[in-house]
């Protein structure tokens, strides 16, 4: 989700600098909602799972996009699907360009010995060049956001009408490396509650929803929205908040993409990675202590917990956090 959500500063960049441009995004249906309302990017949902699984099935997918003759193909996922699929445009002589995802470096930052610790292209940065090797060149600013989306009425009648500020909070990750231990979670959410705060918990899954409900049965302030929503509704609500608090994960690219101030917490992982949320300041990126856990980054995705590392998001401490969240709400 995050890797989609990311493309669309690009795509904003480039409409505007191309105003002939006509963009057609193929991606699940389930992301669709990130491309409403941005003008002349398209969207072709690609059940790759049923309609279009296997190698018969990109082909028939390829089939039903030549029918768009498109100018160029621009493939920004670089997995050996996306690679099926272009290669059945190149065979037909389409102008193409692939993302380099930077393996190579990414590899030399997240090895245990002989690290080379320094800061990568960002993702968007990497989107950026494929166009720019299809001859369209976008030079990205910051400013390519998101306008805020209604909320409709079932959206404020679950928040509620006091006037305070809202603050999302996702604290789950697909990876154990990557999520706030539920200790700090208590200690964040125990301080937050004294706050004129509307505290949204953001999650997915019925064992996140579970653990969810229980802070939100606990602190007053909470509110669980887990489950409760659409894609879209999610979305919508996102674009609202004051600010987010999220760890690697989509959840804090979707808030960075309506502007919301994002704070990430940073565990196995790390920002030199390149997928800090868009337009995000490095005082909101808080990171694990490298001295501690010198193995930092252990992974590009936070897959990899060495023994000796499961506490390493232990050493941002609940204090750092708040802190960083006054400075951004206060």
């Amino acid at each position: 989700m995050g890797d989609v959500a990311m493309t669309v500063p690009v795509l904003i960049a480039l409409t505007r600098a191309y105003p002939e441009l006509e963009i057609t995004v193929v991606s699940k249906p389930f992301f669709e909602p990130f491309f409403s309302g941005i003008e002349r990017v398209h969207f072709f949902g690609a059940e790759v799972k049923t309609k279009y699984k296997g190698v018969a099935g990109l082909y028939k997918l390829y089939k039903a996009l030549r029918l768009e003759q498109f100018t160029a193909i621009a493939d920004l996922h670089n997995v050996i699907r996306s690679k099926v699929l272009l290669s059945f445009f190149r065979l037909r002589g389409s102008q193409t360009a692939q993302i380099d995802k930077g393996r190579a470096e990414k590899k030399a930052l997240t090895r245990e010995t002989d690290k080379v610790f320094k800061p990568l292209k960002t993702t968007h940065q990497r989107y950026a060049d494929v166009f720019e090797a299809l001859g369209f060149p976008v030079g990205l600013k910051g400013d390519e956001l998101l306008p805020k989306r209604k909320l409709n009425d079932t959206i404020q009648q679950t928040i509620g009408q006091e006037p305070y500020k809202w603050l999302g909070f996702a604290p789950f990750a697909a990876h154990e490396g990557k999520k706030y231990p539920l200790d700090l979670v208590d200690q964040v959410l125990s301080a937050l509650n004294k706050k004129p705060l509307k505290i949204i918990l953001f999650g997915g899954g019925k064992e996140e929803e579970q653990l969810l409900n229980s802070f939100a049965t606990k602190y007053e302030n909470c509110i669980n929205v887990a489950g409760k929503f659409s894609f879209e509704e999610e979305l919508a609500l996102i674009s609202h908040l004051d600010a987010m608090l999220a760890m690697d994960s989509g959840n804090g690219h979707m808030a960075a993409l309506f502007g919301v101030p994002v704070v990430t917490l940073w565990g196995v992982t790390h920002p030199y990675l390149g997928f800090v949320p868009y337009g995000q300041s490095k005082e909101n990126q808080l990171t694990a202590d490298r001295k501690k856990f010198p193995a930092i980054p252990t992974s590009a995705y936070g897959n990899k917990v060495p023994e000796g590392y499961e506490r390493a998001m232990h050493s941002i401490q609940s204090e750092t956090v708040l802190k960083r969240l006054s400075a951004i709400l206060d």
